[in-house]
């Protein structure tokens, strides 16, 4: 399989008419709504932590560019995948691989949607917010999706900073600028997504095995792929503990990170001392109620805290 070309046509169904109404459902599909759910979580997040007075008619456009342009970069994704997409039984059933939509037309809709996205971001929010935007489009494209997804079993570390830009993004709509708590929010998914993603490739391993995609497992078994996710998970647990230590938020944004580490870490004993493969399923759906929650107390503390900010 070649690694940094797109697949033939032949190699995809041909696609379906079946009225507008799927077509229309397959292009909402094509978003990945599911990611983008998250996605626009935390960036309001992002816009809701941000320091000074809040402008709600340009957050809200903000948070929809946002929405966009992580939905462009799931349609591109999909675009790209597709000859993997095909083999692999939790994404057959996508647009592409099942025949319903042209690749050429998924295409075309991901990059006319970034693009919109990029420009009202940059005309009604503010540059800053748009340039980063555009790097989140691009670094999740071209340097995890073409590049690193099917070159390194690292692919999850590198391109998983992609999904930790949106928090970022919101903050810097907010204010026109960086702050610490963009990179606190950045930190937290960055180091949450290898034990999440790892947890799914442990128990979907025969999929990406058998697309070829060098996912942990697969090339470096379970042991190795359990001792990567200990080690990021040692490291996450702090990083949520941050806002406190930097007293961006109070003792309730603390004590509910700490019981839901400690929730985490359970998860991660539970794996690491698992030998019939059924602790990794319940520790992915966990991490993504994990960072939900997280995101949550952050907002609920900073909504009854005032916290005194550094310097």
């Amino acid at each position: 399989m070649n690694e940094t070309t797109p697949p033939s046509e032949p190699e995809t169904r041909q696609p379906d008419n079946d009225g507008p109404r799927l077509r229309v459902l397959d292009y909402a599909l094509l978003l990945k709504p599911r990611v983008m759910s998250l996605v626009v979580f935390t960036a309001f997040v992002g816009l809701f932590l941000a320091p000074g007075e809040k402008d709600w008619l340009t957050d809200i456009i903000a948070v929809l560019c946002i929405a966009a342009g992580a939905g462009a970069s799931g349609a591109i994704n999909m675009w790209y995948d597709r000859d993997i997409d095909i083999v692999m039984k939790r994404t057959a059933k996508r647009p592409i691989p099942a025949g319903r939509m042209d690749p050429r037309s998924a295409l075309i809709f991901g990059v006319v949607l970034s693009a919109v996205s990029v420009a009202v971001m940059a005309l009604m929010v503010n540059k800053a917010a748009a340039g980063l935007l555009a790097f989140t489009v691009f670094y999740y494209v071209i340097i995890y999706t073409v590049w690193l997804k099917r070159r390194t079993p690292q692919n999850i570390v590198i391109g998983g900073a992609a999904g930790a830009f949106p928090p970022m993004i919101g903050y810097i709509a907010a204010t026109g600028h960086y702050g610490p708590e963009a990179g606190m929010l950045f930190a937290i998914i960055f180091l949450w997504t290898p034990p999440h993603s790892w947890a799914l490739a442990l128990f979907s391993n025969a999929d990406y095995a058998r697309a070829g995609v060098p996912m942990l497992p697969v090339v470096a078994g379970e042991k190795a792929t359990k001792a990567q996710m200990a080690f990021y998970t040692a490291l996450l647990i702090p990083a949520t503990l941050s806002p406190v230590y930097l007293k961006m938020s109070g003792a309730i944004y603390g004590l509910a990170a700490l019981i839901l580490g400690i929730g985490f870490v359970w998860h991660m004993i539970k794996v690491w001392r698992d030998t019939e493969g059924t602790a990794a399923r319940p520790m992915f759906f966990y991490s993504i109620y994990y960072l939900f929650l997280i995101f949550v107390f952050l907002m609920v503390d900073r909504a009854l805290f005032i916290p005194v900010m550094p310097g």
